[in-house]
């Protein structure tokens, strides 16, 4: 069934974003994204150098797969960095659309907040289409919600783990409060189980990479993330039961077995 949505300027049918790197070869990768319906990848300009002849190739082969290209600035450690960044990957891809990632803590890669919310407010009127990476913190994405992003990431668990949600609660209160915003859980996704349930709490999307990229089979994982992301969307879209305490029967228990006959 139809359930487009638009993202900054861009209408998209998928709801599954995926990253382009740790694949084993490109021609896997390319196998992969064909597989997962994606029509967002993401990528980092801290991989390889832009002007190298490596860097060239490579994102040549990135725009001869006709996907919208959202880049990231994975490996920052602070706003001037990631600013810094996000210009280049504007000149490079010619899109104002940015995948906003400073890093705080080399331990468990979280986000580092302080950083996120100065280099966002920077981009915003500089003309960027800021995708915020951040935690599932409320008062920060509502921060960021105030400056203008109109998509923001909060992580599911750190990245690379393929924890799932470790933090269910918190990330459907965003959900509720936060309604106006577009809301696409980021790392620690590890199974099609842990993407059905990001869409089932109400979710707009789910982006993952390390699932995909390092399981046995990319590309039939990638069929199964993306089975998953519209499975978990039509559960939330058909507005699912509530959990209860006690049993309830499915057939009412009234009168004596149909088979029986009014004599008996």
């Amino acid at each position: 069934m139809p359930d487009s949505w638009q993202v900054y300027d861009v209408e998209l049918q998928s709801r599954l974003f995926i990253g382009t790197a740790q694949y084993p070869s490109p021609a896997i990768m390319q196998e992969a994204i064909e597989a997962s319906g994606a029509q967002v990848l993401t990528t980092s300009l801290r991989r390889q150098a832009p002007n190298s002849g490596g860097g060239q190739k490579w994102w040549q082969q990135l725009r001869e797969l006709n996907r919208q290209i959202l880049p990231n600035t994975a490996g920052c450690r602070n706003a001037k960095e990631a600013v810094t960044l996000a210009h280049m990957a504007r000149e490079l891809f010619q899109t104002n659309w940015i995948k906003l990632e400073i890093t705080g803590d080399d331990y468990n890669l979280q986000p580092n907040t302080l950083e996120l919310l100065v280099a966002t407010e920077q981009l915003q009127t500089e003309g960027f289409n800021v995708f915020a990476y951040t935690t599932e913190d409320l008062v920060v994405c509502k921060r960021l919600q105030d400056l203008g992003c109109q998509v923001i990431m909060p992580w599911g668990a750190p990245i690379g783990t393929g924890k799932g949600l470790l933090n269910p609660y918190a990330l459907k209160t965003l959900r509720a409060r936060l309604p106006e915003v577009s809301l696409v859980v980021d790392a620690g996704i590890g199974l099609p189980s842990h993407v059905a349930q990001v869409m089932e709490l109400g979710f707009d999307g789910v982006l993952l990479n390390t699932s995909i990229a390092r399981c046995d089979s990319p590309a039939q994982m990638a069929t199964a993330m993306r089975h998953a992301c519209v499975a978990g969307r039509l559960a939330y879209l058909s507005g699912a039961i509530s959990e209860r305490e006690t049993a309830v029967a499915s057939t009412p228990i009234i009168g004596t077995p149909f088979w029986q006959s009014k004599e008996n």
